[in-house]
């Protein structure tokens, strides 16, 4: 396990994505839990990935799925206890799987007992100095205190009731208004952090995911959003104190024995931006946003994989691949549409997509993603092929995007539904505490034509997409040359990515991805090792790539 073994094991990792509500239910009622993990420990070390990340686990009163957090040292009662999740960590550990936990700095839930100390002291009270509690503007205070606008639509600002009743100060929130921001100017907030840090490393966590780490430090002036420096300054700017605090983080994790890994979720579009927070004493990687919402074209992959690669060297930091998570649609859905691109302000839900073009994509993606220097993430069911859904009703959609926009952003429901295990009807075997006879609803409905991409349904086909990353993986962990290291581009013809991976001059692996339209002829000569489908009289298909081996 050759990333296990190196010292800075997050360089080369596959990190496969959990999001505990909709992974597996273990005691039956409809919700994935801890429990569901634990028993299906066994499948994800089959499958063959280094490391797991754990979705928002938190107590949380679940406003915006565990991402507004009550307390982030207790696990949510739906997903479990400590005690589950400190045996969970040690059962991975025993499959050779690192654990890293999601921590969420930039807001916590209203429910948090800061936040519900501060509204009940009042005006200027200390404990209002931990937020961002602001009078408003206008006559009464009846205005916000700027326009700053919420990423989940809506103002981002919400009026509070002082304690004898009256209208009072307003707080901003730069999500739902149950996910109030907190104020990182402040020591307190500092030190609470960096002990929930050493909470979760103490208790054997191999790193951290910081949810937002971009979004930390905040305009002190407030002023307007302007339309001509989006989004910077407002409505929060990476001075230097904000890397100042990563660089605390950093510290404290170079401080184990055994080195845990800091990961930050940066949405940045500045490049120099973004590599300022993977500098030598800051984060140790961060996400690559550009590849996965990478339009489905040769000459665009190829560039964003450049600079990706560029952007990190003089760093030193290693880049990371992913192609969804748990925020956007599911790829297979998105590589199926007429326009495969993706950004946060064009997520094209409910456009036509056509999943056979879609899935033979994705099939192509993963050989390309996991042959790239670096590490790179599975988001849960992507490895069954799983498509966006699309057609949820809405009386059962749940996420705040859905409800600030009135319904104009289905939202990220849809690629959190929970997933097939087993059986020919829903739940598909999603709560192993009881059987399917007994028809547990999950919290999300399940599209009935999943019987074709459950887990038990995959298992054993060769041509199936589950069997197609067991073989991916297992190659890559052989594969001296994959993981972190070089990459050397080859000649190939238009609309044909081929690299070779390994020290300049060794061209022992090979991939090529043909995007190109139509079958071509492989560009280089060697041994097919893995291919995404099958060759044409000995030609390499459109939509298809290759793993090549000398």
């Amino acid at each position: 396990m050759r990333s296990h073994e190196a010292a800075e094991w997050w360089r080369s990792a596959v990190i496969y994505q959990i999001y505990p509500r909709s992974f597996a239910d273990g005691n039956g009622d409809g919700v994935g839990d801890l429990a569901g993990v634990r028993a299906r420990l066994p499948y994800l070390a089959r499958l063959g990935v280094d490391a797991l990340w754990f979705s928002p686990w938190y107590a949380s009163p679940q406003a915006d799925a565990g991402y507004d957090v009550a307390d982030y040292r207790a696990i949510d009662p739906v997903f479990g206890t400590l005690a589950e999740a400190e045996e969970l960590i040690r059962e991975a550990h025993a499959l050779g799987i690192r654990i890293i936990v999601d921590v969420v700095p930039n807001h916590c839930s209203d429910r948090h007992v800061w936040f519900q100390q501060a509204l009940a002291k009042g005006p200027d009270s200390p404990e209002r100095e931990l937020f961002w509690f602001r009078p408003g503007r206008g006559p009464g205070g009846d205005l916000p205190p700027n326009d700053w606008q919420s990423i989940f639509g809506g103002p981002a600002w919400t009026r509070t009731s002082d304690p004898d009743g009256t209208p009072g100060d307003w707080y901003l929130h730069l999500f739902a208004a149950e996910q109030p921001d907190l104020n990182w100017e402040h020591p307190r907030v500092r030190q609470e952090f960096e002990d929930v840090l050493r909470f979760w490393l103490d208790r054997g966590a191999d790193g951290v995911r910081i949810d937002s780490a971009a979004l930390l430090t905040k305009d002190r002036a407030l002023t307007d959003f302007d339309p001509e420096d989006p989004p910077y300054p407002h409505p929060y700017t990476d001075r230097d104190d904000v890397h100042d605090i990563y660089r605390s983080w950093r510290a404290i994790a170079d401080s184990y024995p055994d080195k845990r890994a800091l990961i930050g979720e940066v949405w940045l579009p500045d490049a120099q931006r973004f590599a300022n927070y993977l500098r030598p004493d800051e984060l140790h990687t961060a996400f690559n946003f550009a590849f996965l919402g990478s339009p489905w074209q040769a000459g665009e992959l190829q560039r964003v994989i450049d600079e990706t690669l560029t952007i990190h060297a003089p760093v030193g930091a290693p880049a990371t691949w992913v192609l969804s998570n748990h925020d956007v649609p599911r790829h297979v859905t998105r590589y199926g549409r007429a326009d495969t691109s993706f950004n946060l302000e064009f997520r094209q839900l409910g456009a036509p997509t056509d999943l056979t073009v879609g899935t033979r994509r994705a099939r192509a993606a993963i050989l390309l993603s996991l042959a790239l220097p670096g590490s790179a993430y599975i988001y849960q069911g992507e490895e069954l092929g799983l498509e966006e859904v699309e057609d949820l009703p809405d009386s059962v959609r749940q996420d705040p995007m859905f409800f600030r926009t009135a319904g104009a952003n289905l939202g990220r429901d849809g690629c959190r539904v929970p997933l097939p295990w087993s059986g020919q009807e829903p739940p598909f075997g999603f709560s192993t505490a009881v059987s399917d006879a007994m028809k547990v609803e999950p919290w999300l409905p399940q599209p009935k034509a999943w019987k074709d991409l459950s887990v038990e349904t995959q298992t054993g086909d060769p041509d199936s997409m589950l069997e197609l990353y067991r073989a991916a993986l297992a190659l890559r962990r052989k594969s001296a040359q994959l993981g972190d290291g070089p990459l050397t581009w080859l000649p190939a013809p238009d609309g044909v990515l081929a690299f070779a991976r390994g020290v300049t001059g060794d061209r022992s692996f090979i991939c090529v991805v043909n995007l190109s339209g139509g079958a071509v002829d492989l560009p280089v000569g060697g041994t097919i090792a893995l291919c995404s489908g099958a060759l044409e009289s000995g030609m390499l298909p459109n939509d298809t790539a290759a793993w090549l081996v000398r």
